[in-house]
């Protein structure tokens, strides 16, 4: 009875997960002794061997190890379920200090790769260079977990689990699985094919259905040699359908019922869910309320989808515009910045993408094989290969890593989709006296009050954000050193610099380069990208909508540029964000909110801020 309460209740916990892992039923029971007991027997079933070569014959992509069946097994037979445990888990970032610290973890992982180093240090850098062709990833999603939490981790597979070969046709599946009242992670091993004893257990090291064979194949390049990745990765923009993948059908307004959006009353009501505004918003013309259906103006902190039935209120706005998410979400953000834009050029001395103000972008989902291609070509003329990865739609540099080694690059499109960037490798820097020249970027506010016609605003008073340690290009996992967002980071010092004082230093750092010159054609960009994200109709661009205002935050960086006849900087743009952290605009410009909503609700103009489009 016992036995039958405790499967039970190991069902309630784990069905879903099993069944989403396709984990055949009839193994359910036999795996839940074998975790209530800890048994792991896979001695019993399988030896992990060594494969010899004669000397100079294997190529860098053949394995090293080999795992062979020791017995007949019966892929029906419910027993053949095995326990793979794992040798190291780890965040990305968290690798070096990992091997550093844990002395007989290098060495296991030592003996896994082969390593051929003898210092610490290069055995480190090896292991992390090929680490890549062993590693794995799960994530876990629950309501209850934060998004830090909620990163994808990677694991390394025991001996016997990481000596499993590749195989387009394999013969065993394995899938990670959560022990849900421990906490524990293990590997799940189990037929798919009956096997002879002295067969080579063979796994499907990218799982999945793939309409693209060169996507596949680029995702298995840490395992085989590659080739078809060095002629073309001219980029193409996909269909609508590729617009609205996983996303939510948005209304769009009846226009025809909004044709004169006038407002009822001299005072506008706001009702809003952003702190903020309540506490800041004091301007004479508006006046707070608690009450959605008394508000004039409704500002949420969740995502607006049902603009067609809020044109039957036609005297109410909103903070948001239809199909924003084109320009908030990195992977459309991109394809909207090119659109329109001539194809890549390709000259003996660079390998240059335009726009020029967006950082060459690959969807590593959709485009890794373009990526791979632009990687050969760089490769090719020596020219600096790193890249930085980034999900989607997470801010704060969350699951975001800088990197050059091509296994890697190829590994990351199975922890959740993610867009490559070329690393920006010569940034214009800013010099902190307590620390050295570091990287800093800006970021600016920016208002859209209509769409076609198409009115933009940019707010006068940007934000800066610094490293805390000098710029090298090297040490890529030190964040302070690469990344500049340091107000979410628990116990990281914040640099905290006023774009007046910023322009001051910048008078005397970079006398030549005027920065009312280097605004303009940061002003340029953002004209640029909201007129390519106004050109095309939902969902390939933001839609017309009178009852929509809305309130961005662009990040940017500056670069050193070069043509024949000088040095010149170049914006870069890292990305656009809906919702911004205005915490610090209201404690540095207590009017913040009074210009911005003057300027999108009562039609003034401010001083604090500019008109671009």
């Amino acid at each position: 009875m016992d036995g039958i309460a405790s499967y039970s209740a190991f069902l309630a916990a784990h069905k879903p997960q099993l069944v989403l892992s396709g984990v055949p039923e009839h193994f359910w029971a036999i795996l839940c002794k074998k975790i209530k007991d800890q048994i792991f027997d896979s001695g019993s079933a399988f030896q992990l061997v060594k494969i010899d070569y004669d000397e100079d014959e294997r190529a860098p992509y053949d394995p090293l190890w080999s795992v062979m069946a020791v017995r007949d097994i019966d892929r029906t037979n419910s027993s053949h379920i095995y326990l793979i445990d794992h040798a190291w888990t780890f965040k990305i970032n968290s690798i070096r200090n990992n091997l550093r610290n844990v002395p007989v973890l290098l060495e296991r992982m030592c003996n896994l790769i082969q390593a051929t180093s003898q210092t610490t240090e290069g055995k480190i850098n090896e292991v992390c260079q090929k680490i890549w062709k062993y590693a794995n990833t799960y994530a876990i999603e629950s309501e209850e977990l934060s998004v830090e939490d909620r990163v994808p981790v990677w694991y390394v597979m025991d001996e016997l689990g990481s000596g499993i070969t590749h195989s387009d046709n394999p013969n065993f599946r394995i899938v990670p699985f959560m022990y849900i009242p421990e906490q524990l992670t293990y590997t799940l091993l189990f037929p798919i094919e009956n096997v002879e004893e002295g067969d080579i257990i063979t796994r499907n090291f990218v799982e999945g259905h793939y309409t693209d064979s060169l996507q596949r194949e680029a995702m298995l390049i840490p395992w085989s040699y590659y080739e078809h990745f060095d002629d073309d990765f001219n980029q193409e923009e996909p269909d609508a359908n590729y617009f609205l993948e996983g996303h939510i059908v948005e209304s769009l307004p009846e226009l025809e019922l909004l044709n004169e959006n006038k407002q009822n009353t001299a005072t506008l009501k706001v009702f809003s869910e952003y702190e903020f505004i309540n506490q800041h918003l004091t301007a004479p013309g508006f006046e707070i309320v608690d009450n959605e259906n008394d508000a004039d103006i409704l500002w949420y902190t969740n995502h607006f989808k049902t603009f067609k039935e809020l044109s039957a209120t036609p005297h109410k706005f909103v903070n948001q515009f239809p199909f924003e998410y084109v320009i908030t979400i990195k992977d459309l953000l991109a394809i909207v910045a090119r659109r329109g834009q001539k194809k890549l050029n390709l000259d003996e001395n660079n390998l240059e993408t335009l726009p020029a103000w967006l950082p060459t972008t690959f969807n590593m989902k959709t485009e890794l094989p373009k990526l791979i291609a632009y990687y050969i070509q760089r490769q090719k003329q020596g020219l600096d290969n790193h890249w930085i990865c980034k999900p989607y739609n997470l801010a704060r540099g969350l699951d975001t890593y800088i990197s050059d080694n091509l296994d890697f690059l190829c590994r990351l499109p199975m922890s959740g989709p993610k867009v490559a960037q070329k690393y920006i490798e010569n940034p214009v820097l800013f010099e902190r006296q307590d620390v050295g020249l570091v990287k800093f970027d800006v970021r600016y506010v920016i208002l859209l009050k209509s769409v076609n016609p198409t009115v933009l605003y940019v707010y006068n008073n940007f934000f800066l954000r610094l490293s805390n340690k000098e710029f090298t290009l090297d040490n890529f996992d030190d964040y302070e050193k690469h990344f500049t967002v340091m107000n979410y980071s628990e116990g990281v010092p914040l640099f905290k610099l006023l774009c007046e004082d910023f322009k001051a230093a910048w008078l005397e750092q970079y006398a030549n380069y005027n920065w009312a010159e280097v605004e303009k054609s940061i002003f340029k960009m953002f004209s640029e990208l909201f007129t390519a994200a106004t050109a095309k109709d939902a969902p390939c661009g933001v839609a017309k909508s009178p009852q929509s205002r809305a309130l961005y935050a662009a990040d940017i960086m500056l670069s050193w540029n070069e043509n024949d006849k000088d040095k010149f900087i170049q914006p870069k743009l890292l990305e656009v964000n809906w919702m911004p952290d205005c915490r610090r605009a209201c404690e540095y410009y207590p009017d913040f909110y009074n210009d911005i909503f003057s300027v999108m609700f009562l039609d003034k103009e401010v001083n604090t801020c500019t008109k671009i489009l």
